[in-house]
């Protein structure tokens, strides 16, 4: 029987707070150990008594249903559905090999809570890409009416655009500013 991780019920809660819709357990564990140990950890579904094709599956029905979905683990067992899965994310410290090269996150050390810490820096990241895009693309945008309709001299175009390239560089370094812990501003 595995053992329920100390943080499990609290990274659950939280995960759920950020706005997770839902949290599934996939065990190989027989269905009363399953269902007592989803119980304590607070999870909405759980699946037991599992081959590692049958966890597999289970992801890819999961993302017909729901979308989007990530799926953790740590074993051999769960390569084949961390394949599956929209983000295979694996408990480095504990991880075996395999499911750590399926895997397309690796969390370097055996603590849940990086789950949240994670979420939380991918979804910043995203909003940063998408910032870096739009203002990308404004500038180009801008250069590009202004060479066609006032004439610009070259030297110009080329300030105006490395400049831009700079301060998107230093727009992404506020994702360096985000550790575990940190209340740092999107």
């Amino acid at each position: 029987m595995d053992r329920l991780r100390p943080d499990a019920a609290a990274t659950v809660a939280r995960l759920k707070a950020q706005g997770i819709e839902r949290v599934v357990m996939l065990t190989g564990d027989n269905r009363r150990v399953g269902e007592a140990v989803a119980e304590l950890a607070g999870v909405d579904e759980v699946y037991t008594e599992l081959l590692p094709e049958d966890k597999a599956e289970i992801v890819q029905r999961l993302r017909r249903e729901y979308g989007p979905v990530a799926m953790v683990g740590d074993g051999v067992n769960d390569a084949p559905a961390l394949a599956q899965a929209t983000v295979g994310i694996a408990m480095g410290a504990a991880g075996t090999d395999v499911a750590l090269e399926t895997a397309g996150v690796v969390l370097m050390r055996n603590d849940l809570a990086k789950l949240n810490h994670a979420v939380t820096l991918s979804r910043r990241t995203r909003r940063i890409v998408w910032q870096n895009l739009i203002f990308s693309l404004a500038v180009i945008g801008v250069l590009a009416f202004v060479v066609l309709t006032r004439g610009l001299v070259l030297a110009a175009g080329v300030v105006g655009h490395e400049g831009s390239t700079v301060l998107v560089i230093l727009n992404s370094m506020r994702l360096l500013a985000n550790r575990p812990g940190q209340g740092a501003p999107a």
